[in-house]
């Protein structure tokens, strides 16, 4: 699964873009097992008829045919430079994992694994979250009363891979044929770039935050203001009840209030999350690509020293 994947973006996804697909498998005991997947077909804007719902059950259909794990559990997607926590992300998820209890996302970084690692998670969303999300309430108050915050919002479950025999021949083969001739390339510093690219992505969306918080105190600004003018307007019936009964009148009929002064809707702060959790994941590639510098200069200065 973890090659298809792979070769999945390698032959679709060079660059920004991102490729998906499903994930299929069963539940063994207290373990999802993740035995077989497919992409989603890339298609245009021109391609106005293609149902991807249907794409999906045909494929699982051909897989029963042949028998072939074709259980549904979950869908992949790759990301870049870690920008994965988004609404589409949160939607999709959710829409999984409400049909699906035991469903999964499995996130393929190609930038990290291209550094000489494999990079791959697999996340579900927390059942705080999911309560929300079913609620479709993602005011301030709703948030607050779940005690949601961008931490607690997906949970990572470990992943152990497992290998046939004959795919472990088939890597030794690959290795063999590996058109790197010169190991010490692993140990180049030359990530410059992308430490620069997740520090211009990090800028961008604490801009977006700066703006989302300019938002939510314009709104507390404006709640504040009507709760002064709803404080003034009954005073001055109090005042004016006074001068009515004083004059043997009756007072003046009562009123809903809320009527008069809606409140100001309240922005949804469930993008504050997700940016405040995209925040989260460039701090940790930014401290990853600092201490994967630092351990190739104490490994080149290591080598160095041995040859001399």
């Amino acid at each position: 699964v973890v090659l298809k994947i792979i070769k999945h973006y390698q032959e679709e996804g060079q660059g920004n873009e991102v490729v998906q697909g499903v994930l299929l498998g069963l539940v063994v005991d207290d373990r999802l097992e993740i035995t077989n997947c497919f992409p989603f077909p890339q298609h245009t804007e021109d391609d106005a008829d293609f149902d991807e719902v249907q794409y999906q059950m045909e494929m699982m259909r051909s897989l029963r045919h042949v028998n072939i794990d074709h259980l549904h559990v979950g869908w992949y997607q790759s990301t870049y430079y870690g920008s994965f926590v988004t609404r589409a992300l949160l939607d999709s998820q959710f829409s999984y994992q409400h049909a699906i209890e035991e469903s999964v996302v499995l996130i393929y970084d190609p930038i990290k694994t291209a550094q000489g690692s494999l990079s791959l998670k697999a996340y579900r969303l927390t059942p705080k979250l999911m309560e929300v999300c079913k609620e479709k309430d993602f005011s301030p108050e709703a948030l607050k009363k779940a005690n949601i915050a961008f931490k607690n919002m997906f949970e990572e479950v470990p992943i152990v891979i497992k290998n046939s025999y004959l795919i472990n021949v088939m890597l030794w083969e690959l290795e063999k044929k590996s058109a790197v001739a010169d190991r010490h390339e692993l140990l180049s510093l030359a990530s410059s770039n992308h430490l620069g690219k997740s520090l211009q992505l990090l800028m961008d969306r604490v801009d977006e935050m700066s703006q989302d918080i300019v938002k939510y105190n314009t709104y507390l600004r404006n709640v504040s203001k009507q709760q002064q003018q709803k404080h003034q307007y009954q005073q001055r019936r109090q005042q004016e009840n006074m001068q009515r009964q004083s004059r043997g009148e009756a007072p003046l009929p009562e009123e809903d209030i809320n009527k008069l002064f809606k409140p100001p809707q309240p922005p949804p702060r469930m993008e504050s999350l997700l940016i405040a959790g995209q925040i989260n994941t460039y701090c940790q590639n930014i401290k990853e690509f600092n201490a994967q510098n630092l351990g190739k200069l104490f490994m080149a200065q290591a080598l160095q020293d041995y040859s001399n």
